[in-house]
């Protein structure tokens, strides 16, 4: 049976656009550890600036907290509708499926796999999704390519913060997490206009209803 996916779209864009607002956040706290590491480097540090520097370690960590528990929470429902929109178009075009709706699912927690199995799906449930003309697939590829891009700039800039040992290599750090941020945020811009005209697609062929078989005369 279908199930609307419009009441899940909503909520799914209202995490992603507090994602992009924490994103903001996060990286006015990158910038202003990375401008103390800065100062540290070129000797402008003093000591009178200690406890400057520990609101700046405060706030990163905060910012850090924070952006992992919305990420969490956006990407949680995002694969609730994600799967609702699979099962879907398993009853639209049950034959364009490549993969179960389980796997809309579990995709995403497999290392390497889940960068592209899911992009795999999704384009399976557009096809299935879509009704005399096919749409065109802009936002599906933008989001999926800056979602990768994100991942492992993401990846690479928490592995040089924990390795760095001198302020120079945490500066360096920190300005590869500001633009894996700026990423992030384009990101889930995008995802926000793939799941606005996934859903927009499946509710038009829901409401169109099943279509007519014309017999050959």
């Amino acid at each position: 049976m279908l199930r609307s996916p419009v009441g899940l779209s909503y909520a799914v864009v209202a995490l992603l656009a507090l994602v992009v607002a924490v994103d903001l956040f996060a990286i006015y706290a990158s910038l202003n550890m990375r401008d103390l590491m800065g100062d540290i480097v070129s000797g402008d540090f003093t000591a009178d600036r200690l406890e400057e520097a520990n609101r700046a370690d405060r706030l990163s960590y905060f910012s850090t907290s924070l952006a992992l528990m919305s990420l969490i929470a956006a990407g949680v429902v995002f694969i609730v509708w994600f799967h609702r929109t699979r099962t879907n178009a398993g009853i639209f075009h049950p034959e364009l499926q490549r993969r179960g709706p389980g796997w809309a699912i579990g995709s995403w927690f497999i290392p390497i796999a889940n960068l592209w199995i899911p992009r795999q799906i999704a384009g399976d449930i557009w096809d299935a999704s879509e009704q005399d003309k096919r749409e065109s697939r802009t936002v599906l590829n933008a989001w999926w390519a800056a979602w990768v891009i994100s991942t492992v700039l993401n990846q690479m800039a928490a592995r040089m913060y924990y390795r760095a040992e001198e302020p120079a290599a945490l500066r360096t750090a920190l300005t590869v997490d500001v633009i894996s941020g700026v990423v992030d945020m384009a990101a889930a811009v995008l995802a926000m206009l793939f799941v606005r005209k996934l859903t927009a697609l499946q509710h038009a062929k829901a409401l169109r209803g099943p279509q007519e078989t014309v017999v050959p005369a």
